[in-house]
């Protein structure tokens, strides 16, 4: 309204200026051409503003195609009713099509991750670290979430390490799905789940993110005796239940693809070459995996978990090959200490013959564990010298760590030209700091032992025929969320 009177004005003015033109004009000619004047002045101003309506045209002029003035994504304009239509291969659009998904127009996913990088100098290798004095970029995990519905979730995490297979060096690097998984909520007793999923043996294979983890290394036994990071395709149930209201019941149970028989059979090097494939089950024989925790109080939990499953078929004469894991885990916090551990116990069925050279017989059982301290301080002189860098979110974690493994427990691959190379003992002391609980830098001192081997071969970068597995030495590492 105020537009329309300043034109109105505006154009008075103007014609007070041509008398000529003025003298031979009614009042009701002078009115009438201001109104057409100030009319067409204002459909201009809209014009410029871009206040027509997407796909509106003035009267008599051709009709134009419609123009989206608002985000990509909006890729229904112009057809009254059409932005009502949802999304599937009805839908028209061309090129447009690309920034159709629903996602983009109602966001519902969070990206995240962590990522880690390290150093280490030892005397020689060992199991974790082929190399005695290197830079290592391990791990660089995107995650994403997604709440798709109040019932709906999704969630997956892509492991990128050493630089993926693109790296420089070939085969030093790897890139895999992790976990990508879709539940279904009914209820926090029971809930749905179905994807490739991580194996709920021992607590370590679910909770092995670097930011989480007080030392460099991953304990190892999580590694050769359960072969984390572990997954497999399948599907199952989990859910949370109340026995009192002090106490709390979590479980998790899934029938998943069995271990590979194209593995051959497992020799004294661990399990890890026998997961399976997310694609199929290579021998058609699915595999039952769980765990149960047991919380009593705030503080305390104890847990049981197992796997049985195929990992070769029968074939001929000879039988089918059963695998069968069991491992108990606990969590112990008190105040500013915490213990926390994991022991685990493999046994392997009609093993006798595992198709790789010097190793013809594999082991029946394999058994290790390991149990760590910790304990968390924040020295107040620290936080008045520096207050900026040393907050309330700070704190310092000083760790100890004990552990054993043995991937041959009856000794039966004595008798192979190489055998009992995984008898190994590590002790780990540790201090870290956390400037917030998402980022660690981690201090390790490592001493390794190597027990009874035969047939000892090089196992590191620049390891000798005959050399141990026994490198001690320090090792650094910088981990965080993102």
């Amino acid at each position: 309204m105020k537009m329309r009177a300043f034109l109105g004005a505006f154009l008075l003015v103007g014609l007070s200026a041509m008398p000529a033109l003025a003298e031979n004009m009614t009042p009701e000619d002078i009115k009438k051409l201001v109104d057409e004047a100030v009319e067409q002045r204002l459909k201009e101003h809209e014009r410029r503003e871009g206040g027509m309506q997407q796909g509106q045209t003035e009267p008599g002029s051709a009709p134009q195609y419609p123009v989206a003035t608002g985000p990509m994504t909006d890729i229904r304009v112009g057809r009254p009713g059409e932005e009502k239509i949802p999304l599937g291969f009805g839908s028209t659009g061309s090129g447009k099509l690309l920034y159709a998904k629903p996602f983009l127009s109602a966001p519902k996913a969070t990206v995240g991750g962590y990522a880690d990088v390290m150093y280490n100098s030892l005397s020689r290798q060992n199991l974790d670290n082929p190399s005695r004095n290197s830079f290592g970029q391990q791990r660089l995990v995107p995650f994403i979430y997604a709440d798709i519905t109040d019932h709906i979730k999704f969630a997956t995490e892509i492991e990128i390490e050493r630089g993926g297979q693109n790296a420089p060096q070939s085969g030093d690097g790897s890139m895999q799905i992790e976990f990508a998984q879709l539940d279904y909520l009914i209820d926090e007793s029971i809930n749905l789940r179905a994807g490739i999923l991580l194996m709920p043996v021992g607590k370590f294979n679910l909770l092995h993110d670097s930011p989480l983890n007080d030392l460099v290394d991953r304990p190892m036994v999580s590694r050769i005796v359960i072969p984390s990071t572990w997954f497999e395709a399948g599907a199952g149930i989990y859910g949370t239940l109340y026995p009192s209201s002090r106490s709390k019941l979590d479980y998790e149970v899934y029938a998943v693809n069995g271990m590979s028989q194209t593995a051959g059979g497992i020799t004294d090097l661990g399990v890890r070459s026998a997961r399976g494939s997310v694609s199929r089950d290579r021998d058609d024989n699915k595999a039952v995996v769980g765990r149960v925790a047991f919380s009593p109080m705030l503080g305390i939990e104890i847990a049981g978990s197992g796997y049985h499953g195929a990992y070769k078929p029968a074939a001929g004469a000879v039988g089918a090959g059963y695998i069968d894991m069991f491992a108990l885990d606990w969590t112990l916090q008190k105040g500013p200490f915490e213990i926390i551990g994991e022991s685990a116990w493999t046994r392997i069925s009609n093993n006798n013959a595992t198709g790789v050279a010097n190793r013809a017989i594999g082991p029946a059982g394999m058994q290790g564990y390991y149990v760590q301290g910790n304990y968390h301080f924040m020295p107040e002189f620290l936080k008045k010298w520096a207050p900026s860098r040393f907050t309330d979110a700070s704190t310092f974690t000083a760790v100890v760590r004990w552990e054993q493994v043995n991937t041959d427990t009856d000794d039966r691959t004595k008798q192979n030209a190489l055998g009992g190379q995984r008898k190994l003992e590590r002790l780990t002391l540790g201090l870290n700091f956390r400037p917030i609980e998402d980022t660690v830098i981690k201090f390790d001192w490592q001493f390794n032992t190597q027990k009874d081997a035969k047939g000892l071969v090089a196992a590191g970068d620049l390891g000798t025929a005959g050399s141990p597995m026994n490198g001690n030495g320090f090792l650094i590492q910088a981990a965080t969320y993102f």
